[in-house]
């Protein structure tokens, strides 16, 4: 009698049974990121919370706000302004006259200060009836409202530079406390961003080098 294979017989079912066991529960932990509406969401509320992050302590290391206060700075920068200031600027490159920059200032006041680079480093400062010399060249500076009435000399060592504000007859700067140092150099105002009538970059004054002789 022919010998039948039962394997013939055998329910196919069997198979993936076999394959693919059944659970005991007909229930599965649901994942909450699946509850929000898919792993995705959590994701990309999380990378947008560290991109924001990331950008903040970018920017907080490369700019910092100032607000501009009092009118040592008149007719340039006017008081409760609020400034960009790059910190970078002055990484990349040294700082250059008729910039206008921020600072620690050196007489052991704690706020800082904003003021108009007049003096760079080894150069001869003199200032006589509001006139400003620089190595015995006198600057023209069109930015200047009140000139002042006080005179001086000052030589610059190495990493030292000579700042005023541009109200020359109301500045508490250079004239007064000294020289400044490179390192209490914060930044360079880049730009104004409140009260909205005064938005835009903040205007640096560009001398020629050699400065201009009579």
């Amino acid at each position: 009698m022919p010998q039948i294979d039962k394997d013939m017989f055998e329910d196919p079912q069997s198979e993936v049974s076999q394959s693919q066991p059944l659970s005991s529960s007909d229930t599965q932990p649901l994942p909450l990121s699946r509850a929000l509406g898919g792993k995705s969401v959590l994701r990309e509320i999380l990378e947008t919370a560290l991109l924001a992050l990331l950008i903040f302590l970018v920017l907080n290391t490369l700019t910092g706000r100032f607000q501009v206060r009092g009118s040592s700075m008149e007719p340039t920068l006017h008081d409760g302004q609020y400034l960009v200031v790059s910190k970078l600027a002055y990484w990349l490159a040294a700082p250059k006259r008729g910039e206008i920059m921020v600072f620690h200032p050196p007489n052991g006041l704690s706020d800082d200060y904003i003021k108009r680079i007049v003096g760079l480093p080894g150069e001869q400062i003199r200032i006589q009836d509001g006139d400003v010399l620089v190595d015995g060249v006198s600057l023209e500076e069109p930015y200047v409202a009140n000139p002042g009435a006080y005179s001086g000399s000052w030589r610059l060592e190495d990493s030292e530079y000579f700042v005023l504000g541009d109200n020359r007859g109301n500045s508490s700067d250079s004239h007064m406390w000294g020289t400044l140092p490179r390192e209490n150099i914060i930044g360079k105002a880049w730009l104004c961003y409140w009260p909205p009538e005064t938005w835009g970059l903040v205007d640096h004054h560009v001398f020629p080098e050699p400065a201009r002789r009579r």
